[in-house]
């Protein structure tokens, strides 16, 4: 993909993503990166791209195709005007901020803008991420396939029409990748207190879950079906789902559980 792009906030998500952008074959002299922190411009330095500690040293006549927002959402506010004069030439915005809503970009590069907002999660970082973006009304076919392209470079992409749906995107996927690595931990823990070792534990649980994930994505049966699959009739399996489905088990926990995180970013935003 021959675009220029200036990517603000080289954390562990810029990071993640830039290094999927140059192994998918993005030249790494085609990306700017903008990032107060000394120790992210060495990385993002080390992997040839241009680093600046400051906007106001971006070159005079530079030009992105795509301005990607990678900054923590509680200093995207102050950092937006500095970028305004690219959206107004036309680069398509992405941002990445979590629950940085449409409009307030819209607000600073103006409503002729294309805006895309993104909801990533932490697996992006071993290029198995889910990335949910939802576009404003200037947003063209061409531009979600940029973004597509850009976000596959960490995982799996999906689009919601509705930005009011991100907030349910948040508390599943979004904050998802704790909610598993909870389980993980309780399974460890659970696999200690019924006589085995910490680390093969520790082991058994990461390797199940894991094992147990990539099934799903690669498998064509539907997850009951693959539930079923590993059940036997008054087997072990079956005892133990006879506590995980119970009226009060997981299946409630889970709801509970998403509800309250998609409360909290409708709160925040």
């Amino acid at each position: 993909m021959n675009i220029s792009i200036l990517l603000v906030g080289c954390g562990n998500m810029g990071r993640a993503m830039l290094g999927g952008w140059i192994e998918e074959g993005i030249k790494p002299n085609s990306v700017v990166v903008v990032d107060p922190g000394t120790e992210n411009l060495a990385k993002a330095s080390a992997l040839g791209c241009r680093a600046l500690s400051s906007p106001l040293l971006i070159e005079e006549g530079f030009q992105p195709d795509v301005i990607l927002l990678a900054v923590k959402p509680q200093v995207i506010s102050d950092v937006l005007e500095s970028y305004q004069g690219y959206a107004e030439k036309g680069a398509l915005v992405i941002s990445i901020a979590a629950g940085t809503r449409i409009p307030l970009f819209e607000e600073c590069f103006g409503k002729s803008s294309a805006i895309i907002r993104t909801m990533p999660n932490t697996p992006a970082a071993v290029r198995r991420g889910m990335m949910v973006s939802c576009a404003n009304a200037h947003v063209t076919a061409a531009h979600k396939s940029i973004c597509d392209q850009l976000m596959q470079a960490i995982g799996t992409t999906a689009w919601v029409d509705d930005e009011a749906h991100m907030d349910a995107v948040t508390g599943l996927s979004g904050s998802g990748p704790a909610y598993v690595f909870y389980m993980i931990q309780a399974m460890t823990e659970a696999g200690v207190a019924a006589g085995l070792p910490v680390e093969l534990s520790k082991l058994l649980a990461k390797t199940t879950v894991a094992g147990a994930g990539e099934l799903a994505l690669q498998s064509e049966e539907e997850i009951e079906q693959l539930r079923k699959n590993v059940t036997s009739p008054n087997g072990t399996t079956a005892a133990g789902l006879e506590v995980l489905m119970s009226k009060d088990g997981l299946g409630k926990l889970m709801k509970n559980t998403v509800a309250a995180a998609t409360t909290r970013s409708v709160e925040l935003g």
